[in-house]
């Protein structure tokens, strides 16, 4: 008996000590990566106002040469970075090329500065599983071990690029199923993303500031909380379109639109500046602006109603006619503009439900509530990340099954009234009806309770 509990403390010390060494190796030499690239990026930016001319004009040929360098040199560096990973986590065991680390970076700055509607989050989840799967070869490890690893850089790209840790964490265990944690890769996913967000700080990369200034009363407040549950819901079914516009969009672009990619890629951006110069350029590119102005303004002025429906058609235009980035910076956009709206709506505080929808849109859209609500937390404060969390489970049930990450994996079904396979990806996850099972054994209860037996017809129905 002692040297059974002997050895498995032993065991698992080794393991415990394996995992804080490799995993803050990769925290901070991701964090270094990331922060270098978000650098990048902001130089870019800063400078657009310095062309003779609206900046976006040069989409067509920005979007022409992201396509390019994909094509050309890294095809698993197209679309919105954190797919892929996905993707390759669960067909590849981890295994990525390291050329997608270049090619991806130098792809979506290029997106971005010329106007692109696009994220950063998706690189830097690139980078991350990039330099975890490198480090994972050179040190031939195991699948499994590469798995982990390269969890551990997707944790750690996210905690730096967005300066939540915690969330970063519990967002690179709980993207990859639907429905399903992976506690075992806690641990050393919680440490690289504190090693990443520290060598970021270190390194001074700026971050999104909101004044959030609203304190519920002390206790349940009723009417709030119903607003609240209402919110969710209106979230979720905001969530549930996004997913939809950027998936159609993206079919339609490569399947539909029978052109060469050369032609179809300048004419997507000639279709996106006539867009900017209709509706204006604050739905392109990462647009932070705006999402500071829906949260820290107290009125929500200088933000419309249907903004973050302009937002979704302009993201799923970028992603669908080539431009490279990632789509939850584009949800912050969408969630915090359709909060504002809802705030309005509901007769409630602008901050409060702006700051709400901003993280119950990524939990519906990206299928991570836990990720979600602690994001609030580190972003808004514990008065309102309760809240949050409500409404971000309504969303993320809502929303349904599907997702903005179609290689995400369905563990558990959402419902007990549906009929849903598990175990398959999230793009051929199809609701195939309703639970029979389930709603007769309500039905009987509910009879039960009221004292009502079956009728024959009933039983025929």
């Amino acid at each position: 008996m002692v040297r059974n509990r002997i050895t498995e403390e032993t065991a698992l010390f080794a393991s415990v000590a394996k995992w804080l060494f490799y995993s803050t190796i990769i925290g901070l030499v991701v964090g270094a990566g990331v922060s270098l690239f978000l650098k990048i990026i902001e130089y870019f930016i800063d400078r657009q106002g310095l062309l003779p001319f609206h900046y976006y004009f040069l989409l067509p040929f920005a979007l022409l040469s992201s396509v390019y360098l994909v094509k050309k040199f890294a095809p698993d560096a197209e679309g919105h970075g954190t797919e892929k990973v996905i993707q390759a986590i669960h067909e590849k065991n981890g295994k990525i090329d390291v050329a997608v680390i270049p090619v991806k970076v130098l792809a979506t700055i290029i997106t971005i500065a010329a106007g692109g509607s696009v994220g950063k989050e998706g690189p830097s989840a690139q980078i991350g599983a990039g330099v975890a799967s490198l480090f994972a070869s050179f040190l031939k490890f195991s699948d499994e071990d590469r798995k982990a690893i390269v969890i551990c850089g997707i944790s750690a790209g996210f905690a730096a690029v967005f300066g939540t840790p915690i969330a970063g964490a519990v967002f690179g265990v709980e993207v990859l199923i639907v429905g399903s944690i992976l506690y075992s890769v806690l641990l050393p996913s919680f440490i690289a993303g504190f090693a990443a967000y520290l060598v970021s700080q270190t390194m001074g990369t700026p971050y999104i500031e909101f004044h959030f200034n609203f304190f519920p009363k002390y206790g349940l407040d009723e009417l709030l909380f119903a607003k609240v549950v209402i919110a969710g819901i209106l979230f979720g079914l905001i969530s549930d379109l996004t997913i939809t516009v950027v998936h159609a969009i993206g079919h339609w672009v490569k399947r539909d639109l029978v052109m060469g990619y050369v032609k179809k890629t300048f004419i997507g951006g000639l279709f996106l500046i006539g867009l900017a110069l209709m509706f204006g350029d604050q739905y392109l590119g990462l647009g932070m602006q705006q999402i500071a102005n829906s949260i820290n303004n107290p009125t929500g002025g200088g933000v419309h109603w249907y903004d973050f429906f302009l937002k979704i058609i302009f993201t799923g235009l970028s992603l669908g006619f080539g431009g490279s980035g990632g789509v939850i910076t584009p949800l912050f956009f969408i969630g915090s503009t359709s909060g504002n709206a809802i705030g309005h709506l509901l007769n409630g505080n602008i901050q409060f439900f702006a700051a709400i929808g901003l993280v119950s849109i990524i939990a519906g859209a990206a299928n991570t509530p836990i990720a979600a609500a602690i994001m609030a937390l580190e972003l808004f404060g514990i008065q309102s990340a309760h809240y949050a969390a409500i409404s971000g489970i309504i969303s993320y049930l809502i929303t349904g099954h599907r997702s903005i990450y179609p290689s995400q994996i369905l563990a558990f079904k959402k419902s007990q009234f549906l009929e849903v396979p598990t175990g398959h990806d999230m793009e051929h996850t199809k609701v195939v009806g309703t639970s029979s099972v389930t709603l007769n054994k309500l039905r009987e209860r509910w009879q039960k309770n009221k004292g009502l037996k079956e009728t024959p017809q009933d039983s025929k129905e």
